[in-house]
């Protein structure tokens, strides 16, 4: 099995099977975008329940994640006109809810989702996003 592109692991590094109708993969690091505000209130919280931006858990079933050659796409498209964002470095491993990597149709790119709320011990890194000099988000490579 292969890791995903960018991502440096050795063989004790734990992993996680992300299931797959297709097939499963080994994945140990997976990432959300967000706003700033909402990672805080999950944090007082203790889990984090927001999907995407403008819906919740409740009202998509599961929370969107990236893997980390398809963060820019996501948050170009999601987050493109957006400020105070954050990156959460998300450890599969203590991902407690089952785990996905599903797309939206046949042939389409397939993204990881959390079919569960997200303990706020599992994100490993909280990363703040800026904008360079153009307005281009600057995201973790």
């Amino acid at each position: 099995m292969t890791w995903p592109r960018g991502s440096a692991h050795s063989a004790s590094t734990p992993r996680r099977r992300l299931a797959s109708a297709a097939n499963v993969s080994v994945v140990a690091e997976l990432f959300h975008i967000t706003e700033r505000a909402v990672w805080l209130a999950a944090v007082r919280a203790g889990d984090y329940r927001m999907s995407t931006r403008g819906l919740t858990l409740e009202d998509q079933g599961f929370i969107h994640c990236s893997l980390r050659h398809q963060l820019r796409g996501v948050a170009e498209l999601v987050y493109g006109d957006a400020d105070d964002l954050v990156v959460l470095v998300i450890d599969s491993d203590k991902v407690p809810a089952p785990l996905r990597s599903e797309g939206s149709g046949t042939g389409a790119e397939k993204y990881p989702h959390i079919y569960g709320a997200l303990p706020v011990d599992a994100v490993t890194g909280v990363i703040s996003v800026r904008r360079d000099a153009a307005g281009r988000l600057v995201l973790p490579e």
